[in-house]
């Protein structure tokens, strides 16, 4: 693709990897049969190709209007699109840059601008995100009924293993996770402790930024990445063997942290580090004696959800499926694996009505095969997945 950025952004290092990832689109559309809002709307401008015209003419001095970010506002940065490319279009990373541009250039209106400034000063924020979980649960017998739905009942986590063996691996608690799904990293441990493995989290570290990266507050979302590398570093340089994704929204963030900070003369070297550490859960008991993880209790029959963040950002497309059949897990038969199912971090909330839809498609597609259970990979998936679900939602390490 032939590409003529204005001054204003040719000479900036966005705007050169925004111009270099355009260059490689060839239009050949193939991007738009795995999208999910193309497949809903079947408007060119809410699919990946027609998405990429929008910012390209945005990158080169078009006007840019409430129409063209609302196209932008639809996309679900599930990178399905990435998946199908045959070109190795990064979309991803060309939705952030244009969307922190457009942010400058375009203000919101009060109402939109204050619900995105509440989710980035909520979400990532641990305390105050389970304050009013609680909160939520005390009063959720009499909240409406579409509120109520979107709080999970209060969930306990089982205890740490107390041993400590010579193999340590590092784990992100994460900001939203702790109060809403204790048991995740608990089980993850536990699990972990049969193979002679201590996983442990660092205090300090908080959100991975991907919230406020995402809703383009870049700055921000840089900031949460150098503190979290802070936290990690000391256990590091100690000799963690790795860095253990629990939630793939996080993983899939982290292991962009040496990109995103690439240029960042005193992090550059520590967030390579990180990222090359950083691993999902799946791949990493993949590589371990699956022997020892056998299930003792027969689930019944399970339906694994791969998130989009598992699949299409971090390239683990099966990895999970191969772990829970080596465990003697039943997996029932799903369909359109690489459809989004509405949660995409903060989208549920920003675009209620998509996010509905390929909720009610993603739940047809899961239980086909009249699953007992659903299980995933990640804490948004699990969360939206739940609201609706006519079977009990899980992370699938809490199956083992």
């Amino acid at each position: 693709m032939q590409t003529n950025l204005v001054q204003q952004f040719a000479n900036t290092a966005e705007g050169q990897e925004a111009e270099s990832i355009l260059r490689a689109c060839v239009h050949c559309g193939f991007c738009t049969a795995t999208c999910p809002t193309y497949q809903e709307l079947n408007d060119e401008r809410d699919g990946p190709r027609g998405r990429i015209y929008l910012m390209k003419m945005f990158l080169e001095g078009a006007e840019i209007t409430e129409k063209t970010r609302e196209h932008l506002d639809r996309c679900l940065t599930c990178r399905s699109c990435e998946t199908t490319c045959p070109s190795g279009v990064k979309y991803g990373r060309l939705v952030d840059i244009s969307r922190g541009l457009m942010e400058k250039e375009l203000p919101r209106g009060p109402k939109d601008k204050w619900l995105r400034w509440a989710l980035a000063r909520v979400l990532p924020n641990r305390q105050l995100f389970g304050v009013l979980l609680r909160l939520g649960q005390v009063f959720r017998p009499v909240l409406p009924e579409k509120l109520r739905a979107k709080v999970p009942p209060r969930k306990q986590a089982n205890p740490w293993p107390a041993a400590s063996h010579s193999r340590i691996v590092l784990a992100l608690a994460g900001c939203v996770q702790p109060s809403a799904t204790p048991n995740t990293n608990a089980a993850a441990a536990r699990v972990l402790d049969r193979l002679g493995i201590t996983m442990v989290e660092a205090p300090e570290a908080g959100c991975c930024g991907a919230v406020n990266y995402h809703l383009s507050e870049h700055e921000k979302g840089l900031e949460r990445m150098r503190q979290n590398i802070d936290a990690w570093w000391p256990a590091i340089e100690a000799g963690a063997e790795a860095i253990i994704m629990t939630a793939s929204g996080c993983g899939a963030m982290v292991q962009d942290y040496g990109h995103l900070l690439k240029d960042d003369p005193v992090y550059a070297t520590k967030a390579q580090k990180v990222s090359e550490l950083c691993i999902d859960l799946g791949a990493f008991l993949l590589k371990q004696d699956l022997e020892k993880l056998k299930v003792r209790q027969d689930p019944g029959k399970v339906a694994f959800h791969c998130p989009c963040t598992l699949q299409h950002a971090m390239k683990q497309s099966g990895v999970v499926e191969q772990v829970l059949t080596r465990a003697g897990v039943n997996l029932a038969a799903t369909k359109d694996k690489h459809l989004c199912c509405g949660s995409a971090g903060t989208y549920s909330v920003t675009q209620p009505e998509m996010s509905q839809k390929l909720l009610d498609n993603k739940l047809k597609a899961l239980t086909i095969d009249n699953p007992d259970r659903i299980v995933t990979a990640n804490i948004g998936c699990q969360m939206h997945l739940e609201t609706r679900s006519p079977v009990p939602v899980q992370h699938w390490i809490e199956l083992l």
